[in-house]
């Protein structure tokens, strides 16, 4: 038999309307119940069924929250519809209200978790008193609900921070002591990761997750990684959808925050065990923000969203991009900006041969300008060989291996590499009570965004984000052992003005709240997932 309805409170401003249906052969009676009802300071949606077999066709088709029925009615009594409703729906409260005679049948309904009984007259004040009861009941119940479903919801959360970031299935329910179902897990098809130029998450509270999943649907699954970074996990892989839908969500952002968002999309997610590996993808492709700004959707394929590629970036463009790349020792940009330039060429036959040996001599000139130990005579050399090239490829063949050396000559000042790397470490320290963001870590080194968090991560073996997420928990940790302060201001204290982040942040990152944390104490070591332990050293 299928499920009624569900339950849906209506609400006159802050007034909760209850569902209340009325069983007696009688009208009158029904009537008078209607009366008592309307006297009581509650806003009621009621309904009458004049007997059992009618009853329980509207409780086929709706959820009530009170019933009050009679026992003796005609082709189905008040002993059989209950026994009925309790199949239906356990949570709805039943009361009998009958005539002293059938005071044996109502004991016997008891067994049926019926509420309560009254007799016939009823007496309107012990009405009203047992109607109060009942609601206090419900609210109390709807409370406890609440608050059992926030809790496994934060296990949840930690449990999906676990796996993207490397922990395995058997840990993760082992942590979670199988509280969380790791088949909803792998019902995920795609990974949407969002990301924002500042703090935004500090700013729009915790309330976001609930409104972007207002949009992309509530059976999908929405993480937040740190103050600049959310995750959105999808259970569905048709890109046209998934196109949609990251469109959809930047729009609703523009429209009701002012801000953009850029989404990077990494799909064809077979099992949990490849989340780790669809946020890594999702990180390299968000990487391609600082050379394509015009772009907000990154997908694996390079075809998707708003950012198709202009055919018609002029030369002028190209180079000077990559002239920067070359000075902030971007290689990943230099390679995707050369790689457009190939394309242009590629594509067209209209272009003079000369011209184009120009163009790329010059770049030639521009790699070997940025080597220690620059070679004019072998540059000489490369570039009288260029123009007696006669077909694309092996120009472009040419350039890429000096972009190979070029990398390599970079690779080499790894000394200074490392000293940039802990004047970044360095600046966190001393900031991280401040909104931090790659774009301005890279300018105070003056790398390139992406090609800082490349050398980060390989130097540090965490990116950014996550390295900053990590101290500030360490901090807040340290201030919550060491100090009195109050959980707001060291929220702020470590860099998070919006404290319900800063809380749900905790709670993520540690498994427990950081109310919890100082009352029970310290957190031992072998309670923090492995790849969230700090490795920080000042």
């Amino acid at each position: 038999m299928a499920p009624p309805v569900s339950r849906v409170k209506m609400q006159k401003g802050n007034i909760i309307m209850y569902h209340i249906l009325i069983v007696d052969d009688e009208k009158i009676e029904r009537r008078g119940i209607q009366f008592l009802l309307k006297q009581i300071d509650v806003e009621w949606d009621i309904e009458e069924a004049a007997n059992g077999q009618e009853a329980l066709e509207l409780l086929k088709q709706k959820q009530f929250d009170i019933m009050l029925t009679d026992i003796k009615m005609p082709f189905m009594d008040g002993l059989q519809l209950i026994e009925e409703s309790v199949k239906l729906d356990p949570e709805m409260k039943t009361v009998i209200i009958s005539g002293y005679g059938e005071f044996e049948y109502a004991r016997k309904a008891l067994s049926f978790r019926v509420v309560d009984y009254m007799l016939k007259p009823v007496e309107p004040e012990a009405f009203e008193k047992l109607m109060k009861k009942i609601i206090s009941q419900m609210e109390s119940r709807k409370r406890s609900k609440e608050i059992t479903e926030k809790g496994l919801s934060y296990v949840k959360e930690h449990a999906l921070y676990g796996l993207l970031n490397g922990k395995s299935i058997e840990d993760v329910k082992k942590e979670s002591e199988e509280l969380v179902d790791i088949r909803e897990f792998e019902e995920i098809k795609c990974l949407l990761l969002l990301e924002f130029v500042g703090d935004f998450f500090n700013k729009a509270g915790v309330e976001f997750r609930d409104e972007i999943l207002q949009v992309v649907g509530e059976d999908n699954i929405y993480l937040n990684l740190n103050p600049q970074q959310s995750v959105l996990l999808l259970r569905y892989d048709d890109m046209n959808d998934v196109n949609n839908m990251a469109q959809a969500v930047i729009g609703y952002i523009k429209e009701n925050y002012k801000e953009d968002c850029f989404i990077a999309i990494a799909g064809d997610i077979a099992e949990s065990n490849n989340l780790e590996k669809a946020y890594n993808e999702a990180e390299l492709l968000m990487e391609s923000r600082f050379y394509q700004p015009e772009r907000k959707i990154y997908f694996s394929d390079n075809n998707g969203g708003d950012g198709t590629e202009s055919e018609h970036s002029n030369d002028d463009t190209l180079m000077k991009q990559m002239k920067q790349d070359i000075r902030m020792k971007d290689i990943a940009g230099l390679r995707e900006h050369f790689e457009r330039l190939c394309n242009k060429y590629r594509n067209k036959t209209d272009f003079s041969q000369i011209y184009i040996k120009f163009v790329f001599s010059n770049l030639m000139k521009d790699i070997y300008s940025s080597m220690p130990k620059m070679d004019e005579t072998q540059l000489n050399e490369e570039v009288t060989r260029l123009y007696s090239i006669t077909d694309f490829k092996t120009i472009m063949d040419m350039v890429n291996k000096n972009i190979d050396r070029l990398e390599e000559s970079f690779g080499s000042s790894s000394s200074v590499l490392h000293r940039e790397i802990e004047t970044v470490k360095q600046y966190i320290y001393e900031h991280y009570s401040e909104e931090l963001s790659v774009d301005a870590l890279a300018q105070s080194v003056y790398m390139a965004p992406s090609y800082l968090s490349h050398v980060f991560k390989k130097e540090t073996g965490q990116n950014i984000s996550k390295f900053i997420k990590t101290y500030r928990m360490e901090k807040a940790r340290e201030m919550l052992e060491n100090t009195h302060n109050k959980i707001v201001n060291i929220s702020y204290a470590v860099g998070y003005p919006n404290v319900s982040y800063f809380c749900q942040s905790f709670r993520e990152y540690f498994g427990i709240s950081p109310q919890k944390y100082r009352s029970q104490g310290e957190i031992n070591e072998e309670d923090i997932p492995f790849d969230q332990r700090p490795e920080i050293t000042e």
